[in-house]
Parts: C-alpha cells; sequence; structure tokens
C-alpha cells in the first residue's frame, strides 16, 4: 500500500530568471543553475542570449519569446509545461516583465496552475533608484517615454504634481530633447538624475536640476549614448504653498477664473489670496 503522506506531487516550475545588464559578474549562481537544469529557455533575443549561455556553459534548448509572439509560440510554451517540463524565462537583459516581454505567460501559467518561480537579480530600474539619493521609500516606474515631444510633455504634465520619485527608460538618441521637456514642463529646478550605461565600463549617474542637466548633457555628446535611466524628483510643492492646496487651487481654476479661484481657495485653505492669485499667474496650467 502506497503510504499518501510520503508522495510528493512535483508541479512544472516557470522560472522568470533575471539576466545581468552589462557587468556578467552580475549572474547569480543560482540563475546559472537553473537555466542548466531546466529542459527548455525562453529568451526574448536567441542570439544575444546565446552569447551569455556560451559564457557560462549553459547548453540548453533556446526558444524565441518576446512582445511580437503570436498565440501559438505562447501555447507551445505552455504545452512544454503541461507535458511536465520546467522553462525558464530570461529577456535580453535584467529581469523580465520590468518593460520587458513575459506578462501573458506568467498570467496564463498562473491560471492554469504551474508554480511560477522569480529568480532574482540585476534590474535597471532599482539599480538607478538605489544610487540616486532620491526618496526611494515611494517610488513609481512608468517605463518608456513617448517618442514624440507633444505626447511625451503630456506625461510629464500628468505627473507635474506626483510627489514619489519618477523612473523613465529613455533611449539614448532622445534624451536630450527629453530633458528639456521635463525642464519645459517641471522647471528649471527639478531635481534629475541620469543613470546610463550602469555596470557597464562608461557608467554614469548624475544628479542636476533640470536646466543644468540639459546643459552637461549637450556639453557632452557621450551622455547621449547607451541605455539610460532618468529619474526625476517628486513634487515638494513650491512658493511657500503646501501641495494640497495647490491642487485645490488648480481643480478650481479648471472651471473658473483665476481670480475668483484665488478668493475660493483661499476661504477653504485659509492662505491668503494674493499668494493664491500670484502662483496662478506664475503657474498657468
Amino acid at each position: 500500500m502506497v503510504n499518501e503522506a510520503a508522495v510528493v506531487e512535483i508541479s512544472p516550475t516557470l522560472y522568470v530568471v533575471a539576466t545581468p545588464i552589462g557587468n556578467l559578474a552580475d549572474m547569480v549562481p543560482r540563475a546559472i543553475e537553473v537555466l542548466q537544469t531546466v529542459a527548455l529557455i525562453a529568451a526574448e533575443d536567441t542570439r544575444h542570449s546565446r552569447t551569455l549561455l556560451s559564457h557560462f556553459d549553459i547548453d540548453t534548448p533556446l526558444v524565441a519569446y518576446h512582445d511580437h509572439s503570436n498565440n501559438a509560440a505562447l501555447e507551445r510554451l505552455l504545452g512544454h509545461l503541461r507535458n511536465g517540463k520546467d522553462l525558464a524565462l530570461i529577456s535580453d537583459a535584467g529581469t523580465p516583465l520590468v518593460s520587458d516581454p513575459g506578462y501573458k505567460l506568467v498570467d496564463l501559467a498562473l491560471r492554469e496552475g504551474f508554480k511560477v518561480v522569480p529568480i532574482p537579480g540585476a534590474c535597471a530600474v532599482i539599480a538607478a533608484l538605489s544610487v540616486a539619493g532620491l526618496p526611494s521609500d515611494r517610488f513609481m516606474f512608468e517605463g518608456f517615454l513617448p517618442a514624440k515631444q507633444h505626447a511625451r510633455q503630456g506625461v510629464f504634465k500628468a505627473l507635474l504634481r506626483e510627489r514619489r520619485t519618477m523612473i523613465f527608460y529613455e533611449a539614448p538618441h532622445r534624451i536630450k530633447d527629453c530633458v528639456a521637456d521635463v525642464l519645459a514642463v517641471m522647471g528649471p529646478e527639478r531635481v534629475v538624475v541620469l543613470a546610463r550605461e550602469i555596470t557597464k565600463m562608461f557608467e554614469t549617474v548624475k544628479r542636476l536640476p533640470a536646466a543644468e542637466m540639459l546643459e552637461f548633457i549637450s556639453a557632452d555628446s557621450n551622455q547621449q549614448r547607451g541605455e539610460c535611466v532618468l529619474l526625476i524628483a517628486g513634487f515638494a510643492g513650491d512658493e511657500g504653498l503646501p501641495v494640497e492646496v495647490i491642487e485645490i487651487l488648480d481643480i478650481l481654476r479648471e472651471d473658473l477664473p483665476l481670480k475668483q479661484a484665488a478668493a475660493l481657495c483661499a476661504k477653504i485653505s485659509g492662505i491668503k489670496k494674493n499668494q493664491l492669485y500670484q502662483y496662478g499667474i506664475e503657474h498657468p496650467l
């Protein structure tokens, strides 16, 4: 008779494996072990990943899985798990699903009851935040910004009063224009951090007010190369006005002339009407 207490159910597992973002020495031992022992690795770019795997003597079969993979490719990966075989997911660099493919695969794997296990490692967002010197207790990651100026400025306008540290990925050929948009929308004193080529030979982490950052990037074309993480300090209030009061004033002046909005906001907040009116003049919607 089989002892049921001794029976261990082994579930196929999808491993979400972080890989280095530059320096190969950042590959964690557990990631190497997992990639060597799973039956199949799904990679964003198989050509790129073969170089990495070769460096660590990993000869596990490799298949492509990226943002443009069709449902048939997704179904084949799920079929692999259904057949009882472990699968690893990697991206070109860093932690999969952080502005990289993988969401659909992880979602469906969980829906079908498969184990999904993270193998932590490099992540450009967290690496940049850790050395930026900006508040890190609360932050937001917005991924890649729009390529067009109007849309990009629209994102910054929507985040103008955001109090958390903001983190973005940006293409090197757009980083100068991007910082120019931060300057135009958020003002010259808003602190910006450029973390470029993290863990690589020409790693740069620079923290400056937006106006000075634009000058820094404009003066050195090397700062417009490589992979960029842009961090922006959260809104801390200005002109002596609390953030909450500015939010009230902004809501009111969406539907009222500034003079009336300032008068009504003064009654609500107890702050002088003239101070609110002056703020509105200097900070048009």
